[in-house]
């Protein structure tokens, strides 16, 4: 087992700080978005009935109860104590843990997936270590990352901000430039050979997010993920601007009466434990 001392770092604590309280609002929000690659992750990881599989960084359950409709055998874990109680709500064996110090010995799991996991860890090669340690010889690995490469849908709330002189905050996650990787297809999969993984592959994943014009605002006004951080940040005065200038540029995205179509880009990649 790692020592936390050594692992835990300040985006960690900002990241922690970040979610806590928050997963209703992010079931009610942007849930829905990252659902979409669900069904290609576990097929990545060739998750099908009987399969002991670990859903790392489970949220609100989403992945873990697509892998339990297979037949899989599922454990869950989430940095977040809500998460947990959500998606155990949802029927998941789902219990409180953080990358890179998860509570399994050592080749317990057959496939580990992590739906946007990797998205919100400090050092991103530890945690990927961690999840080979868990993982038997010749098991196989399936994670999700939004990349550098982004949809349109994914700039609105950026464009919003700007639009309405809103005041970015100094103490937004960022992670250490030196724990960082190259956020291409590419960069993700040799950032999974460089754990000791082999056959390792990613792909980008390209999908219209349908919701609506509330929906989409109402996680970001929750103060769910980054967004929600600079919403929830602003003055009043600010936050009505903002607020009007996304309603203005969402127009760009309409698809029906109070409907957006939001393009988005994601990768997967995948790999197996030597």
């Amino acid at each position: 087992m790692t020592d936390p001392a050594q692992t835990r770092t300040a985006f960690d604590t900002a990241e922690r700080t970040m979610w806590a309280g928050r997963a209703h609002a992010y079931a009610a929000s942007f849930a829905r978005l990252c659902a979409h690659p669900v069904e290609r992750l576990l097929d990545a990881a060739e998750v099908e009935t009987g399969t002991h599989v670990l859903d790392v960084g489970t949220g609100t359950g989403t992945a873990a109860l697509a892998a339990l409709a297979r037949g899989a055998r599922v454990c869950a874990v989430d940095a977040d104590a809500g998460m947990v109680a959500v998606a155990r709500a949802a029927g998941v064996a789902a219990r409180a843990a953080v990358l890179p110090e998860l509570p399994f010995p050592d080749g317990e799991f057959e496939a580990v997936v992590g739906n946007f996991v990797v998205n919100h860890v400090g050092r991103p090669r530890t945690a990927l270590a961690e999840l080979r340690r868990v993982l038997k010889p010749g098991g196989r690995i399936a994670l999700t990352l939004w990349g550098a490469r982004r949809g349109a849908g994914q700039e609105l709330f950026g464009r919003a901000f700007a639009a309405a002189g809103a005041v970015i905050p100094a103490d937004l996650p960022r992670l250490d430039p030196a724990e960082d990787f190259v956020r291409t297809a590419d960069g993700f999969a040799e950032l999974l050979r460089e754990a000791g993984f082999t056959d390792a592959g990613a792909r980008e994943l390209e999908w219209d997010h349908r919701t609506t014009v509330d929906e989409w605002w109402g996680g970001a006004a929750a103060g769910v993920a980054t967004a929600g951080l600079i919403v929830t940040s602003q003055d009043e005065g600010t936050v009505v601007r903002i607020r009007r200038e996304y309603e203005r540029l969402a127009g760009e995205f309409a698809a029906g009466e109070n409907e957006l179509a939001l393009p988005h880009i994601a990768l997967v990649a995948c790999g197996r434990a030597r």
